[in-house]
């Protein structure tokens, strides 16, 4: 009987609440503004029904509207709300292309390797040259074998070092939140080819985890979790102990972090196979392009440095542009790497322009351009379309909205950000001017996907949604090579968005 009457009373006190709400906002309705000081229909800032009156008002009076919500309410607007003209106004024709065409069309499947398929489609283009081979695929599983072994001890040295923050800081939350993401970036695999060269194929070739990492990711992030744990534990008990020097410390860390870095070489090498060590030699038997048997020996190092001798990865770097910062600085972004002790994370910042220059001299001398992106922006990947361009899709004529987020403001509210890595290899250059107007793009989603495996993307998308280029010196002006020769460089906070892993 109790429980009833407060439901009763709460019930009445409710009822006057939303009557009270209700008078308020009608009279904030009659209230006239003063000063140029707006007065909204809500006093207490929550939806009330005067607010949707007003809004389903506006709408329904708009004819455009109208026709929206009878077609948009039964189909997908990405695949509904595109320009048959933006298409047709870029055809996947290119004046500039690099003259070997190579085969066969990558496929990352189910994994986040697009960076790693990036840099070995970079980098067949010499292979296929120099051994005259119809097809080939350098192995992206055994780059990324050892870049998710490498991270995972990356992340236990992260958790040595920053064992006296708390458990919750930001920093430490940060760390472990994706910890060992398929993802990278450029020098990054900068470090795993200089310390583990390269194979081809069918030397250690794709397994089930390679191709769909979410199982073995979820797995290895629950140990290394656990494992971090164990070392924090383990580093308060040791700096309690005043007989024991900082470097003991440290010793006695390190030690324990390899005997928990078993667990993960285990898991990893049931998962993904046991890869070639990088000074074993191995043999590799193949067919020419005209079909003749031939065959190639050497270490993973030896054949990396072979096949790498015109644009060696370690001579190149990356250009990138972010409106946020000051350009012709160079960047780092904090805690951001693979190999422990290796090469930094180095960007050089500079304006679109230096970069799509350095991209159109890079593709006119021969070399293909590997590239960081937001691709899922206003772009279809579709099989037989492959487009990416601002004009392509037609939200703002549906809906009457305008979408004003600048480049900066897009990487300020996490909008976009550097999500996936391709290869540019052709480019269209304006007669007159000089200046290009789209780009050839090679994708690492199978030939089912865009134009046989191919995107095409115009100027005004790559001046919106491309953060980086990774260009050879010899391509770039000599005041940015400069720039990332002096070391001087400006670290961003580890959750910045160029810390993104495409």
């Amino acid at each position: 009987m109790g429980a009833n009457s407060s439901r009763l009373a709460n019930q009445s006190s409710a009822k006057l609440l939303e009557r009270n709400s209700q008078s308020l906002d009608e009279k904030a309705q009659l209230r006239p503004a003063h000063d140029g000081v707006s007065h909204p229909k809500s006093l207490t800032g929550s939806i009330s029904s005067s607010n949707v009156e007003a809004w389903e008002s506006a709408a329904s009076a708009d004819p455009k509207i109208r026709l929206a919500r009878t077609v948009l309410a039964h189909s997908n607007i990405k695949t509904t709300l595109t320009s048959r003209e933006a298409r047709i106004a870029i055809p996947h024709v290119f004046n500039h292309e690099i003259d070997l065409h190579t085969g066969p069309v990558t496929n990352q499947k189910s994994s986040g390797r697009c960076w790693l398929f990036a840099t070995t489609n970079v980098i067949r283009y010499e292979v296929m040259k120099k051994l005259k081979l119809k097809d080939f695929q350098c192995s992206q599983s055994y780059l990324f074998f050892w870049d998710k072994l490498n991270k995972s001890n990356y992340y236990l040295e992260l958790s040595i070092e920053n064992a006296d923050l708390p458990v919750d800081d930001r920093l430490v939350n940060f760390l472990a939140d994706d910890l060992i993401s398929d993802g990278g970036q450029w020098d990054m695999i900068v470090n795993l080819l200089e310390t583990y060269g390269l194979v081809p194929q069918p030397i250690y070739p794709e397994s089930f985890h390679s191709g769909a990492s979410n199982a073995l990711n979820m797995l290895l992030k629950m140990k290394l979790r656990e494992h971090a744990l164990t070392l924090r534990t383990l580093s308060s008990t040791l700096r309690s102990d005043t007989s024991l020097t900082a470097d003991q410390v440290l010793a006695t860390l390190r030690a324990k972090k390899e005997q928990l870095m078993q667990e993960i070489y285990t898991i990893m090498t049931a998962t993904l196979g046991v890869p070639p060590k990088p000074d074993a030699p191995f043999m590799w038997e193949y067919y020419n392009e005209e079909g003749k048997y031939s065959k190639w020996e050497g270490t993973p190092l030896e054949f990396y440095k072979a096949f790498t001798v015109k644009y060696p990865p370690s001579e190149c770097f990356s250009l990138v542009n972010d409106p946020r910062n000051e350009y012709n600085k160079l960047y780092t972004v904090d805690k951001l790497g693979n190999v422990w002790g290796g090469r930094s994370v180095l960007y050089v910042n500079t304006v679109s322009d230096e970069l799509k220059a350095a991209v159109v001299k890079s593709i006119k001398a021969g070399q293909p351009v590997f590239f960081g992106c937001d691709v899922g922006q206003f772009s279809d990947s579709a099989r037989d379309i492959g487009v990416m361009d601002l004009n392509y899709h037609q939200y703002e004529q549906a809906f009457n909205v305008q979408l004003n987020l600048t480049k900066a403001q897009r990487l300020q509210t996490n909008e976009s950000a550097m999500t996936h890595a391709m290869v540019i290899s052709g480019v269209h250059v304006d007669d007159k001017t000089g200046r290009p107007i789209r780009f050839k793009v090679e994708n690492s989603w199978g030939e089912d996907s865009g134009h046989k495996g191919y995107m095409v993307m115009s100027d005004k998308w790559f001046d919106e949604f491309v953060y980086q280029v990774v260009i050879h010196k010899s391509f770039a002006q000599k005041d940015l090579v400069k720039v990332f020769e002096s070391g001087d460089k400006i670290v961003l906070p580890a959750w910045d968005p160029m810390g993104a892993l495409a």
